[in-house]
C-alpha cells in the first residue's frame, strides 16, 4: 500500500488512525466470524487483509462524529 492510499484510508476514517485500526479490526472480525468479503480478494488472504482492502476501495467508512456545539 502507497502514501495515497494510506491517506485515502484516513479520510475515510475521519483522519484518526485510531478510528481507522479500530474500523478495520472490527471488520476483520466480522469476516473471520462468516461475514462475506465486499471486495474480491484470493481465498488465502487474511481478514485483516480484506479489511483494509475494504475501507481503501470504499466499501465500508467510519461514522462521522458531529460537532459539539
Amino acid at each position: 500500500m502507497g502514501y495515497e492510499e494510506r491517506e485515502e484510508m484516513l479520510g475515510k476514517s475521519d483522519h484518526s488512525l485510531y478510528k481507522l485500526v479500530n474500523l478495520a479490526a472490527m471488520r476483520a472480525l466480522e469476516i473471520a466470524e462468516g461475514q462475506p468479503k465486499l471486495v474480491d480478494d484470493k481465498a488465502n488472504v487474511k481478514p485483516s487483509t480484506v479489511a483494509l482492502h475494504e475501507i481503501a476501495r470504499g466499501k465500508i467508512e467510519a461514522k462521522k462524529n458531529k460537532g459539539k456545539e
